[in-house]
């Protein structure tokens, strides 16, 4: 059984009841993460420039390559899928961390 983590309108987080993995939902392929790596695709996430993807000589087709879980998975997102990228992974870690807090 997994419990939903964190959803947004593209992506979606799951976590199973038993085990300290996690699964993300991304363009329809379901990834699995360690904590480890979790924390790793957070800060690639976060460390993308979103206001380069505003500017023409900057990002000129407005997308962004993603690799995740050394190399095994490979994502092309364009600027909307991006700003939701960033705000999903917030999302993961604020509602982990509130369960925490309810949980103890």
């Amino acid at each position: 059984m997994e419990t939903i983590v964190f959803k947004s309108r593209y992506y979606t987080a799951y976590q199973p009841e038993k085990g300290r993995c996690f699964f993300a939902e991304i363009q329809g392929k379901r990834i699995k993460m360690t904590f480890c790596q979790l924390l790793a695709f957070r800060q690639k996430v976060l460390s993308i420039d979103i206001d380069a993807h505003f500017n023409p000589e900057e990002n000129r087709h407005g997308i962004e390559i993603l690799t995740l879980c050394n190399r095994e998975h490979l994502f092309v997102l364009d600027t909307l899928e991006i700003i939701d990228l960033k705000m999903f992974v917030e999302g993961i870690f604020a509602m982990s961390e509130l369960h925490t807090l309810v949980s103890a």
